[in-house]
C-alpha cells in the first residue's frame, strides 16, 4: 500500500527532526533482517541514544537535501537502508550496532556521515577508539587539578628549602670560623 502524499511529507518532516538532533548517521544495509531482528536492533539501540529509522531513501534523500551536515549521506542510498542516527554515545552505538552485526550477520554497514563528512567502515570503526566525552572530561580535570598541586609542593619547597640553607648558616659560620682560626694557628706556630 503507498503512502500518500502528506504521509510521505510528515516521514520526511519527522526525518529533519531528528537529524537536527543527531551528531552521526550510519547507513545500514538490512536486507535479510526479519522484524523481530530490526526490533532487536532498536531496542539494543535505545540505551545508546540513538534512533533507528526505517525509511525509504528517496525519502531521506529529500530529507537531507540542501542541508550540508547531511548531504553526503546520499552516497550511501541504494537497497533496503536502516538509519542509525546517533544523538548521544556514538562510541557505544557503532559497539552496539557491531555486537548486534557480529551476532546476526545480516546486516552491512555502507557508511557513515559525521560533521558534514562521509565516512567509511574503517572512519566509523576509528571513532571507538575516540575518548568518550565524560574521558576527555576527567583527563582534562585531572591535569587542571595537577596544577596546583604542583605549584602547592613547590610553594611549600622554598620555605623548607630557605630553612634548611638558615639552619645551615651558623654551621658553616662556625666551620669557617675554626678553619681561620686553625689556619691563624698554624701560621703563628710556623713563625714562632
Amino acid at each position: 500500500m503507498s503512502k500518500t502524499l502528506e504521509e510521505k511529507k510528515e516521514i520526511v518532516a519527522d526525518l529533519k527532526e531528528v537529524l537536527s538532533q543527531s551528531l552521526l548517521a550510519l547507513v545500514i544495509d538490512y536486507q535479510g533482517l526479519s522484524v523481530a531482528e530490526i526490533s532487536d536492533l532498536r531496542k539494543r539501540m535505545r540505551p545508546t541514544g540513538t534512533i533507528c529509522k526505517k525509511a525509504k531513501n528517496t525519502l531521506m534523500r529529500i530529507a537531507v537535501e540542501g542541508d550540508s551536515k547531511w548531504q553526503p549521506m546520499t552516497e550511501f542510498l541504494e537497497g533496503s537502508s536502516v538509519f542509525l542516527l546517533v544523538q548521544e554515545d556514538m562510541k557505544s552505538a557503532i559497539k552496539t550496532y557491531q555486537d548486534f552485526q557480529k551476532a546476526t550477520k545480516k546486516t552491512e554497514l555502507r557508511g557513515g556521515v559525521f560533521d558534514g563528512q562521509a565516512l567509511t567502515e574503517a572512519d566509523v570503526k576509528a571513532l571507538t577508539e575516540l575518548p568518550t566525552k565524560e574521558e576527555l572530561m576527567a583527563r582534562l580535570a585531572g591535569g587542571i587539578k595537577a596544577i596546583p598541586t604542583k605549584l602547592a609542593v613547590g610553594i611549600n619547597a622554598v620555605p623548607t628549602k630557605l630553612a634548611v640553607g638558615i639552619k645551615e648558616v651558623p654551621g658553616s659560620l662556625v666551620r669557617a670560623i675554626k678553619a681561620v682560626s686553625e689556619k691563624e694557628n698554624s701560621e703563628n706556630s710556623e713563625a714562632a
